[in-house]
Order: C-alpha cells, then sequence, then structure tokens
C-alpha cells in the first residue's frame, strides 16, 4: 500500500507540481546563442473588461500550426487557466526580422462573425515568450464619432504584430507587442477575404539584468500617483495604530491597574462587580466547542500560509509574478500546514473535554475546504457552459483529489493526534458551578454592534491598498508590491489584535463573560466590510456578464471568507492572551 501512495505522490509531483522539461519548454537557465530558437506560446484571448472570460487562442480562426502542441503547464498554471500551445510564429534569438509572412487565410463569413464580435468586445491576446508574458489587441471599431466622413461602424482587424524584444548577453530580458493599426482588413462586410498576416521582430540591448527582468510587470506600482497613494495609505494607518496603542495603554494602566489595585486591597464588597466578579464565568467551555476549535484551526493555518508566502518572496524564492508559481506555492504550502490546523484544533479542544476532539479535527478540514471546492465546482460548470479556459480540466480535478486524500488528511490526521498528546489539559483556570446572570447589555455593547467597531477601523487603514489589490487582481496591471502587501497586512494584523483586545475588556467590564465567540467576530468582521467593498468596485467597473460576475463574486468570497478565519483567530489570540495575563494579575493579589 504505502508503494502505491509513494507512486502517485511521484505522479503528483512530476507531473503537476513541477512538470516535466520537454524539449518545447524553454532551458532553465533561459540562455540562448544567436539563431536559437527561442519558444513562444500562445496562452488564451478574451473581453479586455472581462479578465476571468477567457478563450483558447485559436478559438478565433487564426492560422493553426500543424501540428497543434499543447505545453504540459505545472498545477499552478493550470490553476491560472493558462493553455499554452505553439504558433507558426519563427523568432530567433537576435535575430531580426521585418514583415515576415507567417499565414495566408480566406475569411468566410463565419470567420468574418467570430472576428467581429471579438473586436466589438475589445478581445485581446495574451502569449508566451521566453516565459514573458506579452498582450496585444485583435482588431479596432472605427465609427463617425471618430471619421466624419464614414457611414456607420468600421471593423477592421489588425494583420501585423511588431514584437520589440530586448536582450543582455545571453538573456531574453523583456518582450513588446504593439499591433499595427496601419495594418488592417475590413472585415465590416460578409464577402470572402484572403487575409495575409506578418509580423516584425526588433532586438535591441539593455542593461538590465536577468534576475530583474520580472520588475517590469510591476511598474504601474512605481508610477508618482500610485506612490503618493501608497505612502498616504501606510501613514495614515501608523496615525491609526499609534492612537490605538497609545489608547490601550491608557486602558490598560489606569483601568486595569486600578481595577486590581482595589480587588487587592478592598473588602469582599469591592470584588462583587466589574470583571473581577466573573473570573470563574470567563473560562467556561464555549458553546459549539467543536466549530470553535475548526474556526481556531482553519484560521490558524490560513494566517501561517500568509506568513510562508511573505518569507518565500522576501527570501527570493518566490516570484508572484511568474506565471503559476504563486498557485503552485500556495497549494504546497496549505497542504502541509494542514498539520498545524489539526494540532491548534485539537490542543484546545482537549482544554476542555478529552473526547470528540476528532468531531474537531475532521470540521477542520471541510470548515474551509468544504465551501471553497463548492465554490469551484460552480465555477467550472458556469466556465464550461461558455467553453471558457477558465474551467478546470477533469486531470486537474483528479490530481487536486489526490493531494487532499493522501497528503492533506493524513497530515491533518497527524497533527490531531499530536495536538491530542501534547495538550496541558491543566491550561484552562478551574470555573464556578453556578452560571452568573448575565445583565441587561445597551445598545452600544450588541454583538452587532461590536463588529461593527471591530471591523471599520482595520478595514478603513487598509482600504487604499484593498483597493490597489483588487485593481492589479482584477486587470492587467500591478499596482502593488509584495513589500507593501507585507506592511498592509501587518497593519491589519496589529489593529485586529488592539481593537480585540480593548472590545474584550469593555465587554469583561460590563460582567458578559461570553467573550469567545464574540472575539472571533468582532476580530473577522473586517473581512464583511471587504467583501462588501468587494460589491462596489464590481459595480464602479466595466466588468460585464454572467460569467465574469460569478467569477468575481465567488473568489472575492471565498477570500474575504479566508480572512474572516484568519482575522477571526487573531482576535481571539490576542483577547485570550489579554484575559489570562488579566486574571492571572487577580491571583497574584
Amino acid at each position: 500500500m504505502s508503494k502505491i501512495l509513494t507512486f502517485l505522490l511521484a505522479i503528483v509531483i512530476n507531473y503537476w507540481v513541477f512538470p516535466v522539461l520537454s524539449s518545447s519548454n524553454p532551458p532553465l537557465n533561459h540562455r540562448y546563442n544567436v539563431g536559437d530558437q527561442v519558444p513562444l506560446f500562445a496562452n488564451k484571448i478574451g473581453p479586455f473588461d472581462n479578465p476571468s472570460e477567457t478563450y483558447e487562442y485559436f478559438d478565433l480562426p487564426f492560422c493553426r500550426p500543424d501540428p497543434l502542441i499543447r505545453r504540459k503547464e505545472s498545477l499552478g498554471e493550470v490553476l491560472s487557466a493558462y493553455h499554452l500551445t505553439n504558433t507558426r510564429y519563427d523568432i530567433r534569438f537576435q535575430k531580426m526580422k521585418i514583415a515576415e509572412k507567417w499565414c495566408t487565410k480566406k475569411l468566410g463569413r463565419e470567420e468574418h462573425v467570430k472576428f467581429r464580435d471579438a473586436i466589438q468586445r475589445d478581445y485581446y491576446f495574451q502569449m508566451f515568450y521566453d516565459d514573458l508574458p506579452f498582450w496585444g489587441f485583435i482588431g479596432k471599431i472605427e465609427g463617425e464619432s471618430l471619421n466624419p466622413y464614414m457611414k456607420g461602424t468600421r471593423f477592421y482587424l489588425f494583420t501585423h504584430v511588431q514584437l520589440d524584444v530586448l536582450y543582455n548577453g545571453n538573456n531574453v530580458i523583456e518582450v513588446r507587442a504593439f499591433s499595427d493599426p496601419n495594418h488592417v482588413v475590413d472585415i465590416t462586410e460578409d464577402t470572402e477575404t484572403d487575409v495575409t498576416f506578418t509580423y516584425s521582430v526588433n532586438w535591441n540591448a539593455t542593461s538590465t539584468q536577468f534576475a530583474n527582468r520580472m520588475r517590469r510587470y510591476s511598474r504601474a506600482s512605481l508610477l508618482s500617483p500610485i506612490q503618493q497613494l501608497h505612502w498616504f495609505s501606510v501613514i495614515i494607518s501608523v496615525v491609526i495604530i499609534l492612537l490605538s496603542m497609545g489608547l490601550l495603554a491608557m486602558l490598560y494602566w489606569w483601568n486595569v491597574k486600578n481595577d486590581l489595585r482595589k480587588y487587592s486591597n478592598g473588602d469582599e464588597d469591592d470584588r462583587e462587580f466589574g470583571w473581577a466578579c466573573i473570573d470563574g464565568a470567563v473560562f467556561r467551555c464555549p458553546t459549539l466547542l467543536s466549530l470553535f476549535c475548526a474556526v481556531l484551526g482553519c484560521g490558524t493555518q490560513l494566517f501561517l500560509v500568509v506568513c510562508c508566502l511573505f518569507a518565500l518572496t522576501s527570501l527570493g524564492l518566490l516570484d508572484p509574478y511568474t506565471h503559476g508559481n504563486l498557485w503552485t506555492a500556495v497549494v504546497v504550502i496549505y497542504t502541509v500546514t494542514s498539520a498545524v490546523a489539526g494540532y491548534t484544533a485539537a490542543s484546545f479542544h482537549c482544554q476542555f473535554s478529552e473526547t470528540g476532539w476528532e468531531r474537531s479535527v475532521l470540521l477542520t478540514g471541510i470548515l474551509f475546504m468544504g465551501p471553497f471546492l463548492l465554490v469551484l465546482s460552480i465555477l467550472t460548470t458556469v466556465a464550461m457552459s461558455y467553453g471558457s479556459t477558465a474551467a478546470f480540466p477533469f486531470g486537474t480535478i483528479v490530481v487536486m483529489l489526490l493531494i487532499h486524500t493522501f497528503i492533506t488528511a493524513p497530515l491533518l490526521a497527524l497533527g490531531g493526534i499530536v495536538g491530542r498528546r501534547r495538550c496541558c489539559t491543566n491550561f484552562v483556570p478551574s470555573t464556578k458551578k453556578y452560571v452568573r446572570e448575565i445583565p441587561p447589555l445597551t445598545w452600544y455593547m450588541k454583538t452587532h454592534i461590536q463588529m461593527f467597531l471591530g471591523g471599520l477601523l482595520p478595514f478603513s487603514a487598509v482600504l487604499v491598498e484593498l483597493h490597489l489589490l483588487y485593481a492589479s487582481m482584477w486587470s492587467y496591471k500591478l499596482f502593488t508590491l509584495p513589500s507593501i502587501m507585507f506592511i498592509s497586512f501587518s497593519i491589519l494584523v496589529l489593529l485586529t489584535a488592539i481593537l480585540s483586545v480593548g472590545l474584550t475588556y469593555i465587554q469583561l467590564s460590563v460582567e458578559d463573560p461570553e467573550w469567545w465567540w464574540r472575539s472571533v467576530l468582532r476580530g473577522g468582521s473586517t473581512a464583511i466590510f471587504m467583501f462588501v467593498y468587494c460589491i462596489y468596485f464590481y459595480a464602479r467597473s466595466n466588468m460585464s456578464g454572467l460569467m465574469q460576475l460569478c467569477y468575481f463574486m465567488g473568489y472575492n468570497a471565498c477570500i474575504c471568507y479566508a480572512c474572516f478565519l484568519m482575522l477571526g483567530a487573531i482576535g481571539f489570540r490576542s483577547s485570550s492572551m489579554f484575559i489570562y495575563h488579566m486574571y492571572h494579575g487577580v491571583k497574584s493579589e
């Protein structure tokens, strides 16, 4: 049995996580001699305003190569909806070409209709040259508003592509594509048309090093207005953090210390008010213990995944701009850290009960992945009905199931067993046998008001960076950098922890001991604001259509759900550390 599992894992790793090298793939060092063939792959086409609605390049009646060879993609490339195929372009290293003919095709009525529909919807194409992406448009529309001497709308198909390639030594550094508007064919009428497609290639030397060639795709984030937005957002967030930390320090030193001093010096009557009188009820087992453990386990795992991604990026081991790398890293890190999720859920459960921890571990495995896989299956069904490349192939679904069954689930169970054995059962203080009645709460102490207060401030601090992140995710330019995202993420975590501690103290001060779930809901409420903002972002954008709507809402719902679990776990951890420290002071006094 172990040999079968090893064989299956080897297939998954070799063919999907790190695919086998073939002659059609670029060499690992990306070094070429003069005249060497440099691979160029066509990837996809689609409406410019709908980044999720993509189709295979040869779904439009371009000239197909013979034979049409599909490049083997990694798991990350498949999850990014890449469909790389060879083309008829013959581009050799440092070899100039001027108006090189690569295809002549007769367009009939059906081809005219397809091209006109693509031009009407502002279709673009994406290709990869030596693993460097470049984009171009299919055609253009001209009407009476652009040309007063023209009657009606005319559709023009671009027939010439200009490629400008920069090189340094033996490496390709940069490639740009330009669809020449002076070489077009009028396809407004349905008459048969002979179209000759041509291309030109210019090579120029550059001083940019090979290690920095991917920085070109983040240049939009270095523009002066974008940089000013970054600095404005960071400064505002730092000011908010300093004010929050100042208020928290005042709260602790003025209120908590005075309460502890009064508790230690006063008589029994002084101990029957405020947070000090509910020390027995504060540490009671939370309701829905298994679900609470699952939230804590999933949130801790997701937080660890994000931290690992930032660490790999800062060390230079992960380039998020290289196609497929980010998704591959997410899958691998999430799979490995499932052991942490199982350990966290089981160890916390066993602090209250030595039985039933298996249910908590099982619920941890499906709390996030269950809704996520359900959303993916719905989106895949929608994409298949459109014939889009965004639909996951059957082989990818099988590989994901194998990974989840034979790697993620065993690691989750192993973490649960270790957490069960290493659990400290004496960690939770003893509780009183009777349940203290909770006094009536004012309106601003209600759960939904606390969630609003706990989520509004962190959301306001990262709103600008959140907008730039959405613009990067749902467009073709990167308006943010990993370093800026790390700063914003740190600010979000700090504000969530600070507000959770402050609001938990206020809750306990009115003798309300049910802080467990409230700390989670207050911490995760920022994700609700994020989802509301994504709806506003979609309404203000040019995206349209059922498929794009489903993908935008589906993926953003999964991201916000993950943020809810992660920030909820952070809110609980910070509140629990504060509470244990505060009540430890009571015992010391």
